[in-house]
This record gives C-alpha cells, sequence and structure tokens, in this order.
C-alpha cells in the first residue's frame, strides 16, 4: 500500500457502507424523471413530498453523524417547533430537487468518510434529552449510523408509495 491509498475498511465497515449505499440508491430512484413542480406535490393523506423526503433524510443523516463525533451538544439543528418541524419535510419556493439532491450527496459523501474513519464504532455519547429517548441512555456510533440506515429505509418507502401516487410509477415491483 502507498502512503496515498487510504486503509482496507473493516468488513463491518464495509457492510455498513453497502448498506447505507443501497438505502440511499433507492430513495434517490424514486425521484428519477420528476421535475421540481412533481417533487413538491403531497398528493398522499400525509404532508409529505419527495423533495422534503430527501431534505429531511440528509438533515437527519447529518445531525446523526454530528452526534457521533461529537455527541448531543453537536447534533443541535436549530429550532424544533412543531411549524419548522413540518416544513423540515416541504420544499421552499426557492428549493429545486437538484439543489437537494446535491445537498444530500455532500451529506452522504461526509457520512462515508467519517464510516470508513472513525477511530472507534463502540464510542458511545449520551442521547439527548426528548421524549422519544430513554431517559439516561446513550448510543454508540455504530448504533447512530444503523439508526440512519434504518431512516433512509423508512423513507424509502414513503417515497415510493408517493411516487407511485403522483403517476403510477413504482421503485420495486
Amino acid at each position: 500500500m502507498t502512503s496515498t491509498e487510504a486503509p482496507a475498511l473493516s468488513p463491518e465497515r464495509a457492510d455498513l457502507l453497502e448498506a447505507l449505499s443501497k438505502q440511499r440508491y433507492f430513495l434517490r430512484f424514486t425521484l428519477r424523471g420528476l421535475s421540481d413542480e412533481q417533487a413538491a406535490l403531497a398528493p398522499t393523506a400525509s404532508e409529505l413530498c419527495l423533495g422534503g423526503l430527501i431534505k429531511h433524510v440528509a438533515e437527519i443523516e447529518e445531525m446523526w453523524m454530528n452526534f457521533a463525533v461529537g455527541g448531543p451538544e453537536a447534533m443541535s439543528n436549530g429550532d424544533w417547533n412543531q411549524d419548522s418541524w413540518n416544513t423540515r419535510f416541504q420544499m421552499t419556493e426557492t428549493e429545486t430537487l437538484a439543489s437537494l439532491l446535491a445537498e444530500y450527496d455532500r451529506v452522504a459523501a461526509r457520512t462515508d468518510e467519517l464510516v470508513a474513519s472513525l477511530p472507534d464504532l463502540d464510542a458511545a455519547h449520551p442521547l439527548p434529552e426528548a421524549p422519544w429517548f430513554e431517559a439516561g441512555a446513550s448510543w454508540s456510533v455504530r448504533r447512530s449510523i444503523l439508526h440512519v440506515i434504518a431512516e433512509t429505509a423508512q423513507h424509502s418507502g414513503h417515497a415510493d408509495v408517493i411516487r407511485e401516487t403522483i403517476d403510477g410509477a413504482k421503485s420495486m415491483g
């Protein structure tokens, strides 16, 4: 190995990156060929739109990787009132699908680098105080990565339903 080559990934890290890559692919595949207008549609009973899902998944991935690196203080991402939470799932008039996907690519590249390079997947941080977390619980870097994979997979399923409602296209099946 030359000094410019990256060290080989452990099998565990390679598996984590492969699983995350697969879920990202399915989510992005759902958006193929859509216009900005279609990506902003919320055609189901929920308020979710495809562009908003990309925006949300990128934000959540970045937050959890910030947590993995710096603990709960590093994951804060501004105001979390109900109004701001809802807008995190919507495309604004100034956002385009291309800009949201570019931001998602930036976040994904950083995550991939961190998964490959963080010194210890067992390193843990206390979870922030929130009603949806067990009081006093901690999550390891590994668990944070697994959460990002699960979050991406869950929203990929939401995206598939929304896309099929828009124009009948399916991501799978």
